[in-house]
């Protein structure tokens, strides 16, 4: 396992409409390095985010789908990559997160 810093962890936000209703209750959603654990989500939102405090962490493992394509010799078979989501709950106390204001 390589070593992950905190600035690896998180790789990009999830923009969909479950998500941004979420916001409300400070709930934030990322997609995030497959080999973070929960203690290192944490600690990466906290260092990259001023103020804010992390409550919790609730991790998801997704699978990658199924692909099939036609080439010249046959029907090629696949997946696409694994990917890792996670969901930070916020304390009361703590400032948002300014990178979804705007959205």
């Amino acid at each position: 396992m390589a070593k992950v810093e905190y600035y690896d962890v998180i790789l990009k936000p999830v923009v969909t409409e479950k998500s941004m209703n979420q916001m409300s209750e400070k709930k934030y959603t990322f997609l995030v390095h497959p080999e973070a654990n929960k203690t290192m989500i944490k600690e990466a939102v906290e260092k990259m985010f001023d103020g804010a405090k992390v409550k919790s962490v609730n991790t998801v493992n997704l699978d990658g789908k199924n692909k099939r394509r036609q080439t010249k010799s046959g029907i090629t078979s696949g997946k696409t990559a694994k990917t890792k989501k996670a969901v930070v709950t916020l304390t009361e106390g703590s400032k948002d997160i300014e990178i979804f204001q705007g959205l």
